[in-house]
């Protein structure tokens, strides 16, 4: 439930303002005036909440809900009590997550921990820097030789920025989390905790056992990208680790030197991703996937959570399994075997 201590809604709506902002058509006029002030689950609502449903399978508490308005599909509105807004839209999540991020920005979008403003006399501020005006960097951040910085970006508490980073305008770059030979662009949010250009996991054979294979590349994050907490992703070792545009990693996901990942793909956590392997634009990734060295991922494919990588995936394909295979060859084997196990043994067969 929304929590005043932590979210307060910037400013009120009316179901008229949200289906103007959505593109909801509003099933009954009479209802234009209702207020809303805040978003809320299906299941929770509240008289002053936007709630939505997807589906007829998750459509359950709806002829009982209490809210100024739901957002539904057509097929789900004759289901909405005659008191609530029904807002039919095609994809009624997207437009409940529009109007969530206008009532609680703060909370789509990282703010400054300790709300400062412009560069903290208690951090650590190298002269050589470049910090544009309007960015904020917080108590006890560590900024190094040479760094740009952008206008609106905020640095928070105890983040380290090693020397020669670029940081574009309006990203965040989360308390205790380290940047290191990296160029970032516009826009980009970092969170707690993650590393972010450190050496990769290389190492040769020597006479004393293994030896450490200089990293001398750098990461590469384009605008949009988002990277959850705890996540490491390692410098190239000779040429570049790149994260294309809008791509957005959960937490604690592994990306090793010389990895190529495309734009607008999603990678959920616990994901690791050996080294040069070359992920293509609009991929998914379920929690936990792993992926084997020097493998291509074509645009488009979805990798189910769990699932052992060893090969090549084409463009636009859903594999999952370990080792990986096509979801219909996986899911043959696995019936095939449910009706071995299912087969009734003959009379004296041994256990």
């Amino acid at each position: 439930m929304t929590d005043p201590v932590f979210f307060v809604p910037s400013r009120r709506l009316t179901v008229g303002e949200v289906a103007s902002l959505t593109g909801a058509s509003l099933l009954n006029d009479a209802h234009a005036g209702i207020i809303i002030s805040t978003i809320a689950s299906l299941s929770d609502g509240g008289a002053e909440a936007l709630v939505f449903v997807e589906g007829k399978r998750n459509a359950a508490p709806l002829s009982t809900v209490t809210a100024a308005a739901v957002l539904c599909t057509a097929e789900l509105a004759d289901r909405v009590p005659a008191n609530t807004a029904a807002l039919v839209v095609r994809r009624p999540q997207q437009a409940f997550a529009m109007i969530g991020r206008i009532l609680f920005p703060d909370a789509a979008k990282p703010v400054p921990i300790t709300k400062s403003t412009g560069v903290s006399s208690s951090a650590h501020v190298d002269p050589s820097a470049s910090i544009e005006q309007g960015a904020v960097i917080e108590p006890g951040a560590v900024i190094g030789a040479h760094v740009a910085i952008g206008e609106g970006t905020i640095v928070a508490a105890h983040a380290v920025i090693g020397g020669s980073v670029q940081i574009g305008r309006n990203c965040y770059i989360g308390p205790q989390s380290t940047v290191q030979y990296a160029l970032l662009g516009n826009d980009v949010i970092i969170h707690a905790g993650a590393r972010i250009g450190q050496d990769g996991f290389g190492f040769v054979g020597g006479p004393r056992g293994p030896e450490r294979m200089p990293q001398i590349g750098r990461v590469i994050i384009q605008d949009n990208v988002e990277i959850g907490a705890n996540t490491a992703i390692d410098r190239g070792a000779l040429g570049d680790t790149v994260i294309g545009e809008n791509t957005k990693i959960d937490n604690l996901v592994q990306i090793a030197h010389n990895v190529k990942i495309g734009r607008n793909c999603l990678i959920a956590a616990h994901t690791g991703i050996s080294g040069s392997v070359t992920v293509g634009d609009n991929v998914q990734m379920g929690g936990a996937v792993g992926l084997a060295d020097h493998l291509t991922i074509g645009a488009g494919a979805q990798l189910a959570a769990r699932s052992g990588f060893m090969n090549d995936v084409p463009a636009g394909e859903v594999w999952a399994g370990y080792p990986a295979q096509p979801m219909s060859s996986m899911m043959r084997e696995v019936a095939m075997i449910r009706r071995l196990v299912a087969r009734p043994r003959k009379k004296g067969t041994e256990e």
